[in-house]
């Protein structure tokens, strides 16, 4: 009997289902509209259409917007947040800094616990750990009167210094565990140990926040799954890129803040390498938005500075994405000084694009791609019928007010789209020292394949990847991670007063730490890897850079050269001459799950099979509308080498390669896209 690996991504417009089968190495995929109001459904839907018994699941894997669209809606569990007497408006006051400097009416979203809600109790502990003034025991039981007269569900504890001694967060917590067992209850010293109040504070309520929601998310998925016969455990995409068990979810939720968008860019890179790369840019564009990762030497970039709302960080590692207002439904409008803008506003799932004849009437990304004949009148597979007319009519909105054709505007609709993505590819490789030119571009989503290539002309990129499924990459994306967990500590020495043996006392002790997590997911400990990092800084800096340190510690030159090195990549600046500190020591802990293989498929028929038709498409380099091969994806066969222009359709993408490219399907059916027809046949 057949064993399947299920991975299921559930977006804001689609739930997206990417099954392997292990025996015969076949995959198939499904989408479903998602369910909002219930997540489960949709997973549930999911699955069903893609026929595949649950008791014969082996793995099932999947990212979720449940934590990032709790944050955004604010729809929370009531939490009170517990500091240290002094500090009850530490969340509040933040940084000071707000998102849109210049703008003086702006104002910062208000913190995800009101000030009502928060309290204070005494209790100090000094800079270096040392317990001043123990935790006043009468004040935290008169406290846990008033969160039970309150009805809170849950409860963060952030105290001063806790993250050198968090002796007295625990009593807190133990004083709350006794009197409100079914309450949420997580601290600051357990959640992040890391210096930096707000950053540490912030996290933790992050934590809390979402705690009781992904818990119970998890739980109704898990309990739904197993009634229907799925045997294993339910794996749940973090935002480090690693998965967690549910046994985990709750003590880290809010690394699912960003579980989604995480599952693109590992697929992104993961196909970047099948195809030879080891630098890649990837490009998730969607119905709402587009997200954009960076992968370099084989690696992701890694952040800790990252949000949902700004103002409000969350102190976890995650995967560096960028993500801005593009999408197919983000809408094209002219502003008060009479330019032509694209999103971020987006017609979003209701009433979607003009296009989809759902009641929208504003004119989208979709629409103008429809009047320029890249996309055809038919989506899915003849599921969906595209209105061209509607479309026009939308399109006229832009059209008339600047004495365009309709083809003109559709044309100027794109094109401020392209210049929106291209400015944000700049930011995540020129502006953080990488060369385009060094990269390959791997498209995906429902909408990158569309815009992919003239995104590469413009940015310089040689080559353009469009995986085999481009809508359901982020979903496949979850089957390609393993269990992972990031232990940090916050460790303040100047590099010549380092002692190797403390510092391996350290990274020792994190390591069990992390070990154990691994064990309780039922981790066993040949499948166990750990990676050290360590943060370096320039003495007098607050800026830190992690390069990775031997196991066990040999020396400390090789991460002093490689801190230089990468501080000159990152701020193009280095002093080797200059005094270096140690800030912080992190392990990358990984249970290594076994990924699919996915199978390369041997050349079946021709390429005159794939041939749909002829239509006429609008390309301005060639001046405007000129016939273009139709191609249907599914029977192009591997090996295939032909020319732009022309039009790729299939079930979840539609892939527009310009005049002057070059596309070939390697043995993996992924599309490699090149310019200036180099290597055409």
């Amino acid at each position: 009997m057949s064993k399947y690996r299920v991975a299921v991504d559930v977006g804001g417009t689609f739930t997206d289902v990417f099954v392997f089968d292990e025996e015969k190495g076949g995959i198939s995929v499904t989408k479903v509209s998602s369910t909002p109001d219930n997540p489960t459904r949709g997973i549930l839907e999911g699955v069903k259409n893609s026929a595949v018994p649950l008791e014969n699941i082996s793995l099932f894997s999947h990212g979720t917007t449940v934590g990032t669209n709790a944050l955004i809606t604010r729809r929370l569990p009531k939490t009170a947040f517990i500091a240290t007497k002094g500090f009850r408006d530490v969340p509040e006051i933040r940084r000071g800094t707000k998102l849109e400097l210049w703008d003086a009416y702006e104002d910062v979203s208000p913190p995800y616990i009101r000030r009502r809600d928060r309290f204070e109790v005494t209790e100090r502990i000094d800079y270096n750990g040392q317990l001043i003034t123990p935790l006043d025991e009468a004040e935290a039981y008169d406290l846990v009167r008033i969160l039970k007269r309150r009805g809170v569900e849950s409860v963060a504890i952030c105290f001063m210094n806790a993250y050198v001694n968090g002796q007295n967060e625990q009593r807190m917590k133990e004083i709350i565990q006794e009197e409100m067992p079914d309450v949420y209850v997580c601290t600051s010293s357990d959640t992040l140990p890391e210096i930096f109040e707000h950053e540490r504070f912030s996290t933790t309520i992050v934590n809390a926040v979402l705690g009781p929601i992904v818990s119970r998310y998890i739980q109704e998925l898990s309990a739904s799954l197993n009634k229907d016969g799925y045997n294993g455990d339910v794996l749940v995409l973090h935002s480090g890129g690693g998965v967690m068990t549910s046994e985990t979810v709750s003590r880290y939720a809010a690394r699912l803040a960003s579980s989604g968008i995480a599952a693109g860019a590992i697929a992104s890179a993961h196909i970047a390498k099948l195809c030879g790369f080891q630098n890649a840019i990837g490009l998730d564009m969607g119905g709402t938005s587009t997200d954009i990762s960076l992968m370099y030497n084989g690696e992701l970039r890694i952040t800790k500075d990252w949000y949902i709302e700004y103002g409000y960080p969350i102190g976890f590692p995650s995967i560096e994405i960028l993500t801005i207002g593009a999408g197919g439904g983000s809408l094209a409008w002219i502003d008060d000084g009479g330019s032509l803008r694209n999103g971020p506003q987006s017609a979003g799932a209701t009433p979607g694009p003009a296009c989809y004849e759902r009641g929208g009437t504003e004119p989208t990304n979709s629409d103008a791609n429809l009047i320029l004949g890249r996309l055809g009148t038919e989506l899915l597979d003849g599921q969906m019928t595209l209105n061209v007319e509607k479309a026009r009519d939308a399109i006229r909105k832009i059209s008339e007010p600047f004495g365009y054709t309709e083809e003109e505007a559709a044309n100027a609709i794109i094109k401020v789209a392209n210049a929106n993505m291209c400015d944000a590819l700049h930011l995540i490789s020129v502006r953080r020292g990488y060369d385009p030119r060094d990269f390959a571009l791997v498209v995906f989503g429902g909408a990158g394949a569309l815009h992919g290539a003239h995104l590469a002309k413009e940015m310089e990129i040689p080559t353009v990847i469009v995986p085999s499924h481009p809508g359901i990459t982020s979903a496949m994306g979850c089957l390609l991670v393993d269990v992972r967990h990031d232990i940090s500590k916050t460790y303040l020495v100047d590099v010549k007063d380092a002692s190797l043996t403390e510092l391996e006392k350290e990274y020792i002790n994190m390591e069990v730490e992390a070990a154990e997590l691994l064990t309780e997911e039922g981790v066993s400990d040949d499948q166990i890897e750990l990676v050290r990092y360590i943060d370096m800084r320039y003495t007098g800096q607050w800026r830190s850079l992690s390069v990775p340190i031997s196991r066990p510690i040999h020396s400390l030159e090789e991460a002093l050269e490689q801190f230089h090195k990468e501080h000159e990549r990152e701020f193009a600046f280095s002093n080797p001459d200059q005094g270096v500190e140690i800030y912080g020591l992190r392990v990358a802990a990984t249970g290594v799950v076994p990924k699919p293989n996915l199978p390369m498929i041997q050349p079946e028929g021709s390429l005159k099979d794939a041939v749909k038709g002829t239509r006429k498409v609008y390309f301005e380099e060639s001046g405007g509308f000129i016939d273009t091969t139709i191609y249907n994806r599914a029977l192009i066969p591997t090996g295939s080498v032909f020319l732009g222009p022309a039009i790729v359709e299939q079930l979840d993408s539609t892939v527009v390669i310009p005049p002057e490219f070059t596309a070939e399907v390697d043995a993996y059916r992924n599309l490699i896209l090149t310019y200036k027809n180099e290597g055409a046949k």
